[in-house]
């Protein structure tokens, strides 16, 4: 957002620099930080939470911040941050409960944990941008509910794939457009992949293994499709979506698409498996009137009734500094479910699985995730893969392929997990 540039730099000039906190110290928290500290005026990253301290105090200092220290209270975290320092400290409920920090931030990409974070800052008054697709696109809606409730924003972030879609999406809408499809370009798709497969690429890029493989498998851009779906309110044209195959350039695909159906569906979220330009999303648009129909062709961009827009790129960590500004300084979400879940990620077996395993969540090696319309989702009881990050027990034999159900296992039902989801169900009824 070109406004943005201009606040943080009046920012910089007025010396009342954003401060925002990390939750998480990996290689995303490290990279984020190392780009705002050395690159971005007008705000700085005043502390860290991190279980392991020794990794947080690593990310400063690879920045060249030297001023660290460690704190656990509230009033030693907020003197910290009072006299120019950076803070570190393995209690992210400081964060949460600071007078100093105008913001957080979510890189933990854990559901179970990621939800406790949610909460206490939504307790404690804080806004929160999300690098956590895990657990938007599974409890995103009533998430959302409970911020509003307590005040404050809760949002995802720009730079990953959804929020650079709604960014597109929004864009769309703004030239006056219907926006029918919302996709993301994809150039590998496995759902057997699993992190013995994907180790050594995980290795070489500095991230998790079961990160690597759920890129590779699909699950996590389908956690991001159901993130763009329920802030849009686009559908599946079918289960896991159509994914069309295409060598060639996204403007090329509108003619794969049907009109009438995506008509019908009120529109739908999709990927295109190997189309160029390589990674990045598209949304399709269509508009009645004629008379833009034909300034549309005279700008080239054909006769319709679709018309491709798209952004070639999705910067993650270079885009997350406008998003902090963003809800900070302008009160604007990134992404914000617009009310009851439109889509949801299902599980299904990468494997034959035996009664009496264990399933591993997004990631691993028992399962994949694919996207499915809310109401099939309820009809049929699948189980969202978000909810099978730990202690999720199977009860009975599934084939490879095969979705997993409710009724397919035992859980925990006093975890925090289920206990949000089952209100989610209740409370959009």
């Amino acid at each position: 957002m070109i406004i943005v540039d201009s606040k943080l730099e009046q920012r910089q000039k007025d010396g009342k620099p954003i401060k925002a906190g990390f939750v998480g110290a990996g290689m995303m928290s490290k990279a984020i930080l190392n780009l705002i500290e050395k690159n971005i005026p007008g705000m700085r990253v005043a502390a860290i939470s991190n279980r392991t301290l020794s990794k947080a105090k690593d990310v400063y200092e690879f920045s060249g911040v030297t001023d660290i220290k460690v704190v656990d209270s509230v009033k030693a975290l907020d003197r910290t941050i009072q006299s120019g320092g950076y803070a570190i400290t393995e209690d992210y409920t400081l964060l949460c409960e600071s007078r100093e920090l105008d913001v957080l931030v979510d890189i933990t990409g854990h559901v179970g944990f990621g939800v406790e974070v949610l909460l206490e800052a939504f307790k404690h008054g804080k806004d929160i941008i999300t690098f956590n697709a895990e657990v938007d696109s599974t409890l995103g809606p009533i998430l959302s509910v409970y911020a509003d409730r307590a005040g404050v924003i809760y949002s995802g972030s720009d730079g990953d794939q959804p929020g650079v879609t709604m960014n597109l999406y929004r864009f769309v809408k703004g030239l006056g457009l219907t926006p029918m499809l919302a996709g993301n370009v994809k150039g590998l798709q496995d759902p057997y992949r699993n992190p013995t497969t994907q180790e050594e690429f995980a290795k070489y890029w500095g991230m998790g293994p079961e990160k690597a493989t759920s890129f590779a498998d699909g699950t996590k851009m389908n956690m991001e499709q159901a993130c763009v779906a329920n802030c849009t309110g686009l559908r599946v044209a079918k289960r896991g979506m159509l994914g069309y195959a295409f060598d060639g350039h996204v403007d090329e695909m509108t003619g794969m698409y049907d009109y009438e159906q995506l008509k019908e569906l009120g529109g739908i979220i999709d990927y295109a498996l190997g189309a160029k330009p390589g990674p990045s999303v598209f949304v399709y648009g269509s508009i009645e009137d004629e008379l833009s129909r034909h300034h549309l062709a005279y700008y080239k961009l054909g006769k319709g009734p679709l018309y491709s827009f798209y952004t070639p790129y999705h910067l993650c960590i270079f885009e997350v500094p406008t998003s902090i500004a963003r809800v900070v300084d302008f009160g604007d979400h990134v992404l914000k479910p617009l009310g009851a879940p439109v889509v949801e990620v299902i599980s299904k077996a990468k494997t034959d699985l035996k009664a009496g395993s264990m399933l591993d969540g997004p990631g691993f090696y028992t399962l994949y995730g694919e996207c499915e319309n809310n109401d099939v989702v309820l009809n049929e009881k699948l189980l969202p893969i978000g909810l099978t990050e730990n202690g999720v027990k199977l009860i009975r034999d599934i084939p490879k392929d095969q979705e997993v159900t409710f009724d397919d296992v035992e859980f925990d039902e006093s975890r925090m997990i289920f206990k949000l989801y089952k209100e989610q169900m209740e409370y959009f009824k």
